[in-house]
This record gives C-alpha cells, sequence and structure tokens, in this order.
C-alpha cells in the first residue's frame, strides 16, 4: 500500500523549509532548508522517494509573496500541491508563541494531514493575468488619491481655499490651474503636483478602456453583463469579481460565499456567553472592498426606481436575470433605508454588501428563479 507523505513547505522569497509527515506513523523527517528555487524541492522529493519507498507526496504552502508560481511549478512537474488560506488554518491561542520556520512548516504539514484548512482556489492563466491588470489598475488610482490629498494639503498650508462647490470638478480644476501662489518655487512645486495627477488621470483612462476589452472577450463578456445589472456593479467591478473569484460553484451556498470575503459576522462564545463581533474581513480583500463601494450605490434614490444607465446596463439580458436583479435591488435599498434608519451608515453598507454577494452568487451559478 503506497503511504502518503505529506510535505509542509514554509517558504519566504530568501528560503525554503520543509518538513515531512506521516500520518499514518505519525512520524515527523526530513527538516530541511533550502535555497528559494523549485528544482531543489524536486531533489528534495526524489531524496525522501528513495529512502520512503513509493510514496505519494501532498505539499502545501501558505498563500502569500509566492503567489501561484511555485503551485504552477510543482504542478507542471506531476506534484501534487495544495495553497492553504491563512486565515482559515488553527491558530496558537498561547500568549506567548515560539515561531520559527521550523514550526510553520510542522503545521502546513500537519493542517494537510488533517486537513484543517481550506485551499486557495488557483486561477487559470487568463484569470490571473487580468486579475494582476486590474490590481495594477487600483494600484495607480489608489496613488491618484494620494496626490489629490497632497494638492488640497499643499494649498491649504499656503492659504488658498476653494469656496465654489465640491473639489475635483471642473470648476476646481480651473482654479487650481490659475492659481497664483505669489512664490516662484511654490509655483514650480504646484504645478509639477499638477502634472502628476493630469498625467494619473491619462493613464486611469487608459487602463479603463483595456479592462473594457478584457471585459468583451468571450469567456467573460456574459457574466459581465448580468452582473453589471445590479446598482453599483459596473464594468471594472464586475470583471474584479469573476477573475479574484474564478470558479463561484465551489461555494455549495451564498452563506459559504459571503464568508470566503470576510463579509459574516465574527463569535467569541464561550457557555452561555455569546458575543458577536464585527465582519472577519478573512478571505479576498479586494472583492470585500468592491462590494462595499457598490453597497453605498443603494443609499441613493427611491425604492424601485430604475436610473437611465442601469436599464442601459441590463438591456440585452435575459428578462430572468433582469427580474432577479430588480428584486435584489429593491431588497436592497429597503434592506439599507431599513438598518440606516436605526442604526450607523456603515453598519447598513455592510449588511447591504453582505447580501450583496449572496445575490452575485445566485447570478453566477444560475439561481435566478
Amino acid at each position: 500500500m503506497t503511504s502518503i507523505i505529506y510535505v509542509g513547505m514554509d517558504v519566504h522569497t530568501t528560503n525554503y523549509t520543509l518538513c515531512c509527515f506521516n500520518a499514518g506513523t505519525g512520524e515527523v523527517f526530513g527538516v530541511t532548508q533550502m535555497e528559494p528555487d523549485y528544482r531543489n524541492i524536486l531533489k528534495y522529493l526524489d531524496t525522501i522517494r528513495t529512502r520512503h519507498g513509493d510514496a505519494r507526496f501532498i505539499c502545501g504552502y501558505e498563500a502569500g509573496c509566492l503567489g501561484y508560481s511555485l503551485y504552477n511549478h510543482l504542478a507542471t512537474h506531476g506534484i501534487e500541491c495544495v495553497i492553504l488560506a491563512p486565515t482559515t488554518m488553527p491558530e496558537t491561542k498561547k500568549k506567548k508563541k515560539i515561531k520559527t520556520d521550523k514550526r510553520d512548516a510542522m503545521k502546513i504539514a500537519n493542517c494537510l494531514a488533517y486537513n484543517t484548512y481550506s485551499a486557495v482556489n488557483v486561477p487559470t492563466a487568463t484569470d490571473n493575468a487580468v486579475k494582476e491588470y486590474i490590481r495594477m489598475r487600483n494600484d495607480v488610482k489608489d496613488t491618484l488619491k494620494r496626490t489629490k490629498q497632497q494638492i488640497l494639503a499643499f494649498c491649504t498650508r499656503h492659504g488658498k481655499r476653494f469656496n465654489e462647490g465640491s473639489n475635483w470638478t471642473t470648476k476646481h480644476e480651473t482654479w487650481l490651474n490659475k492659481l497664483d501662489i505669489g512664490n516662484p518655487v511654490l509655483q514650480e512645486t504646484l504645478q509639477e503636483y499638477l502634472i502628476l495627477y493630469n498625467q494619473t488621470c491619462d493613464k486611469i483612462a487608459l487602463y479603463d478602456k483595456r479592462i473594457e476589452e478584457f471585459a468583451q472577450r468571450e469567456e467573460y463578456v456574459d457574466n459581465v453583463k448580468k452582473l453589471t445589472c445590479f446598482i453599483g456593479i459596473k464594468v471594472h467591478t464586475a470583471l474584479s469579481i469573476i477573475v479574484e473569484t474564478g470558479d463561484f460553484t465551489r461555494f455549495p451556498k451564498a452563506e459559504n460565499y459571503a464568508s470566503f470575503l470576510g463579509l459574516v459576522p465574527g463569535e467569541d462564545s464561550s457557555g452561555e456567553s455569546v458575543q458577536r463581533n464585527g465582519i472577519t474581513k478573512a478571505g479576498n480583500s479586494q472583492v470585500r472592498k468592491l462590494l462595499i463601494e457598490s453597497a453605498n450605490c443603494y443609499s441613493r434614490g427611491a425604492v424601485g426606481n430604475k436610473s437611465k444607465t442601469l436599464i442601459a446596463r441590463q438591456a440585452g439580458n435575459d428578462s430572468k436575470v433582469i427580474a432577479y436583479a430588480d428584486r435584489a435591488n429593491e431588497r436592497l435599498k429597503r434592506k439599507f433605508y431599513r438598518i440606516n434608519f436605526r442604526s450607523k451608515r456603515n453598519i447598513a453598507v455592510v449588511a447591504v454588501a453582505r447580501e450583496l454577494a449572496c445575490f452575485v452568487w445566485g447570478m453566477m451559478t444560475d439561481n435566478v428563479a
């Protein structure tokens, strides 16, 4: 009978630490550290195989800086590999714990052997490439946000304030371009800030156009059209949700998908004491952030009203899909106003985001009846 050897790998950019565990015998062996190269892992497994016969190896490492590269290298050579979600692994509750690479590798091996973890979904090459592009665009958008803050802070420090409406409107930008600071060096500083602002805006517009092109690909276009039937979800958000999630059918229920996004409440209960906490924030932070931003849109407009842009986005979809989205949009608007009336706005937004995630799951798994 072929034995199964679980190989825990604590991986860093500087080194890999490996540890083998045989659940049948309870033996821990083969603890070693090596240079960060997948070929060294293959040599290591060959050495273990010569000593323990025809064993089946199941390797695993925590999701982190290496992404999917190590997984893909090992899978190419026929090695079973799992990427473990760190937030699903059991934690040590001791106040003072000893943490070393060796202990981490042993912990991963134990998780593999006793199935005390959830695996990270490995996307297709296309999904991963599109996901990285969208994340790059989001990083540039964060840069734009910081640049705006820097420009406003600069103006405030030098006694200049715009009092004719909201910031970053066309009128505000015209005011900035005509603003006279009164000092040549300060004027040059402001102009450099504005050049950076305009260049970043142009980059984002270019990236958004490219993302629109990605969304028209055969594997994405139908699902993107479906998701844009919801209020607050446009092409960029829809495509992000699709490529970040991957296979929606791996979640048996809508609640499981919401949990994957960290949108379910945490709990710290013991005995008769029941304590509910805020959302867990475990899992995919990118989609969670997007859905919370989308949920904010449910705070605007009357229940049942559909904007012209939403009607245009829904055009061309199946009538069942549109009816499902309309039911969801009406329900979520009512939910927001009901919770916001008796509680804080952010609580209402998060509650709507959690339920929106469930509706998204239903749309993507064809549960629209």
